[in-house]
């Protein structure tokens, strides 16, 4: 499959939206089915936020969601999936019981709520933006979108520099799409040390988050963790898609193996003081093939690598917020290394 776009829109049937506060220094971010689509969910971390998660056990009754949303904001911030629902409900989408429909809209936050930005509601002084931020993204949803300080990202940040939203995809030997979509607002930190270097660095592709490699040699301090702020200051939050055909418990199966991309991409990841989850979605545009043991396996594998590549790239294309005191980006620090060097 040629001329992918290294976003989880390369799996088809599936939009993302984007909408933030300059304010306030968050945001939100969609992704819309086309159709329902297959959902599971993996929580790793110890201070999650999420709506509607119940729903995604193998278990539960309902077999498909609408959308599921990325967002700040904290607890607040869970507003958010009403505002996707009602702008759903406009196109007639969700679980129809009898005369109505209810959208489907699983949901998680992170917390961005100390990083500079103005946040009355925090304080009790009027009305979180997340609702119409939400509404905002589900109509600007489209197959390209921009990463970095965007949607989910605007506000993240890690323990040493700027988060930000990331993405990237990848096609299986089988030729099923698997792509990964994240805002990395870690407890701990992306890069090795204080160097340009990523921990998800082996493995990068087409220079997609600066071409610089591994560091020649790993300083063992390094090695130590690093944390940023205190209990549930924290949280990396990530979908990982794919067009293959899964049961609700394969794809729960497939969040739970894409948790080690972010133990790949991030030191530490799934710390008590975050709430690091991994949903998992499937288009059910391709059957696995019956003969192939391992093609489930392989979808898994590739979850993972993608996951910690768009770890590396929400960190690298992420920019500085415009508020004093913001703690600087990637960018800031270190020159996009030419391919050609």
């Amino acid at each position: 499959m040629g001329n992918l776009r290294n976003l989880i829109t390369d799996v088809p049937g599936l939009r993302v939206g984007n909408a933030h506060d300059e304010a306030s220094a968050t945001g939100v971010t969609v992704v819309v089915f086309d159709r329902p689509a297959t959902a599971g969910l993996s929580i790793m971390g110890g201070a999650p936020g999420t709506r509607e998660s119940a729903l995604l056990e193998p278990e539960a009754t309902v077999s498909a969601v609408d959308a599921i949303v990325l967002s700040g904001g904290s607890a607040y911030g869970l507003d958010a999936a009403g505002g996707v629902m009602q702008a759903l409900a406009v196109q007639g989408r969700g679980f129809a019981i009898r005369d109505v429909r209810v959208p489907i809209v699983p949901q998680a936050i992170l917390f961005d709520l100390l990083n500079g930005g103005d946040k009355p509601w925090a304080r009790g002084e009027g009305e979180p933006p997340h609702r119409a931020l939400a509404r905002a993204a589900v109509a600007s949803a489209g197959v390209d979108f921009p990463l970095g300080s965007v949607g989910a990202g605007y506000g993240a940040t890690t323990v040493n520099l700027k988060g930000g939203l990331g993405s990237a995809s990848t096609v299986t030997r089988t030729g099923h799409v698997v792509a990964a979509l994240v805002a990395v607002n870690a407890v701990g930190s992306a890069t090795i040390g204080d160097g340009p270097h990523f921990w998800a660095a082996p493995y990068e592709q087409n220079g997609e988050f600066g071409n610089h490699g591994m560091p020649a040699t790993v300083d063992r301090r390094a090695l130590e963790p690093r944390y940023k702020g205190g209990p549930g200051q924290n949280t990396t939050i990530a979908i990982v898609a794919t067009d293959a055909v899964l049961t609700k418990a394969m794809a729960k199966r497939l969040a739970v193996v894409a948790h080690d991309g972010m133990g790949r991409a991030l030191r530490p990841a799934h710390a008590p003081l975050d709430g690091d989850l991994v949903f998992a979605a499937a288009t059910g545009a391709r059957p696995l093939p019956e003969d192939d043991i391992y093609a489930f396996a392989d979808l898994g594998a590739a979850a993972a690598d993608c996951l910690a590549r768009a770890i590396a790239r929400g960190v690298y294309e992420a920019t500085a917020l415009p508020l004093p005191g913001a703690l600087l980006a990637w960018r800031d620090l270190y020159q996009p290394k030419r391919l050609t060097e």
